[in-house]
């Protein structure tokens, strides 16, 4: 058995849907065989988590799974090893720094249910 590191997007619609398209991009561990059978697991949970809830303002939030865009096989796991990298551009760079600075700082502390606050 080999492991592989799935990019699992999803798209998330809340309302009549007239807003920013909003997606989520997951990284996730599959334990698989082959990569063929490591794309189809992870499509298979990807399937079984998509969702459909009312949010706190009462509208209807869905979260519908695309696909998946990445997979790679993961030789070896070493310490410190890059799983992932994604280049962000700000408008405003004090706040996003403020945000990393707080979450880093909810983590150090055990508070990481309130790290959803921060969002």
């Amino acid at each position: 058995m080999n492991w592989y590191l799935a990019k699992m997007v999803f798209r998330i619609i809340c309302g009549d849907g007239n807003h920013t398209a909003q997606f989520d991009e997951q990284l996730r561990l599959i334990m698989a065989s082959s990569k063929e059978e490591a794309f189809h697991k992870a499509q298979l949970l990807g399937g079984k988590e998509e969702e459909i809830f009312f949010n706190r303002n009462q509208q209807l939030v869905q979260w519908q799974f695309i696909s998946v865009s990445e997979l790679y096989q993961l030789n070896e796991l070493i310490d410190g090893a890059e799983l992932y990298s994604r280049i962000e551009e700000k408008e405003h760079a004090e706040t996003y720094l403020h945000i990393i600075h707080k979450k880093a700082e909810h983590i150090r502390f055990g508070n990481t249910l309130e790290i959803l606050d921060l969002v």
